[in-house]
């Protein structure tokens, strides 16, 4: 009984170093994928890339001095256009060439000028928004390559089970872990570009705010009486 209860307690430690030696690393299951993982790599790449230029670019646009406003409107409200044309011509920001295109058409009627600004705006909001729909197609994108790649990886399992008649336990199992891994990673990498997607969009809304806000400003000294 000894000896057996010995042989047991043996055989339990080889199986499980047997199941300790079938650890693979996440690349290795990464692999087992399939072919489908090529676009899905793809997908992250572009998703990181086009996340990295917009952030850059937006965090650019929406740095604004603080005393920038002020600067306008002492130099407008003592007459002198040119030097307020000047300030904002030299400043790389979208409220500043919003504000040097209502500073050309001062002497115009209010409506033309809050017109000419409100089209900059949209011209600069559009380039700030640019390829950002980039992030929003992959975000939906991913995890249909994903679900495209398990259904294929299914098909494939149980058309080889029919093929060759085996369908123990061990072999359906491991068949169909291995083809949920596209859909793990296809949806994986749709929340990553789900929430780059939404981070940039809230960045950018933030951006049009303090162009709102600049324009009203705008609006406000032209209609105060000059020194």
């Amino acid at each position: 009984m000894f000896y057996l209860l010995q042989a047991d307690s043996l055989q339990q430690a080889a199986a499980g170093v047997a199941v300790a030696a079938e650890k693979i690393s996440l690349w290795s299951l990464l692999e087992k994928g399939g072919w489908i993982m090529y676009p899905l790599y793809i997908l992250l790449i572009a998703a990181i890339f086009v996340f990295i230029e917009r952030l850059i670019a937006i965090r650019k646009a929406s740095r604004i001095d603080p005393n920038f406003m002020g600067i306008i409107r002492d130099h407008i409200l003592t007459g002198n256009v040119q030097a307020a044309r000047s300030v904002s011509k030299n400043t790389d920001n979208p409220v500043a060439r919003m504000i040097d295109k209502g500073i050309q058409r001062i002497g115009k009627p209010i409506d033309a000028i809050e017109k000419s600004m409100e089209n900059v705006g949209k011209l600069e909001m559009y380039s700030m928004e640019r390829n950002l729909s980039v992030l929003s197609l992959i975000a939906g994108i991913a995890p249909m390559f994903g679900f495209l790649g398990t259904i294929i990886g299914m098909v494939q399992l149980f058309y080889g089970i029919a093929s060759t008649g085996e369908y123990t336990l061990n072999t359906i199992a491991g068949g169909i872990y291995t083809k949920m891994i596209t859909s793990a990673t296809g949806l994986m990498i749709g929340m990553i570009a789900y929430v780059g997607y939404n981070f940039l969009s809230t960045q950018i809304d933030k951006t049009a705010n303090k162009m709102e806000a600049a324009s009203a400003d705008f609006i406000d000294v032209l209609q105060e009486p000059t020194r």
